[in-house]
């Protein structure tokens, strides 16, 4: 892909050997970091590393317009891993056991929002690859409606953690204005459907859960 063509391995400057083995190093000393914590900690890396290696690298990358789907429960499995690394024991066991599952959930259907703008832009470039991703199957119209679809899905996900949270208006507030930020910018390209507006979207979407999980920590800084 013309995209991805300065990267280290389509550019010959890591050999795939050499990608190979530092990956699979990486993987066996997060499992066993992981295993250190607690079982859960364990999981779920061994789950986040098998949904992204196995189901989204090697299975529908580059064979299903699903990739990106179900390739993103990865996304939200390293909240699932850090809450556990922090208070060990199920998810039922937190003091708020939705916490969690809204977190993982928000990221998780965040990253369709995110990438498919990304593939809208760039949609002649993965038509070239033979990559399948959503605009490039069913079109740039209809994936768009479905990033629509998909921020107004993110919105009662990242506010459904200030009313069952330990959040504050702060938080609540961030959630709120952010999330109808990105609503009204889906909306925006879904009716000025170019390839500019979408990478603006893309690029305008990239630090929402850098935002959102920042205020989070600020947030509970302040109740202590």
């Amino acid at each position: 892909m013309m995209r991805t063509r300065h990267r280290p391995l389509p550019s010959g400057r890591i050999t795939p050997r050499a990608a190979l083995t530092f990956g699979l190093g990486l993987i066996s000393i997060s499992l066993i970091l992981a295993a250190l914590l607690n079982l859960f900690s364990l999981i779920w890396m061994a789950l986040g590393i098998l949904d992204n290696v196995g189901v989204y690298s090697l299975l529908l990358k580059r064979r299903s317009s699903l990739n990106i789907l179900l390739g993103g429960f990865s996304g939200g499995l390293p909240v699932l891993f850090g809450w556990s690394a922090v208070t060990p024991g199920p998810v039922g066991s937190f003091p708020h056991p939705i916490v969690p599952l809204l977190m993982a959930g928000l990221v998780f259907v965040w990253i369709p929002v995110h990438i498919w703008f990304l593939a809208v832009s760039y949609r002649s470039d993965y038509s070239t690859a033979g990559v399948p991703m959503l605009p490039v199957v069913i079109g740039s119209t209809a994936a768009l409606r479905l990033i629509t679809v998909f921020s107004m899905i993110m919105v009662p996900f990242s506010l459904g953690l200030y009313f069952f949270g330990p959040f504050s208006p702060i938080y609540g507030v961030a959630a709120l204005l952010s999330g109808l930020a990105i609503l009204a910018g889906s909306v925006w390209v879904l009716y000025k459907p170019t390839e500019t507006n979408a990478w603006r979207m893309f690029k305008v979407t990239s630090p929402y859960l850098t935002l959102l999980f920042a205020i989070m920590i600020v947030d509970a800084a302040l109740k202590h």
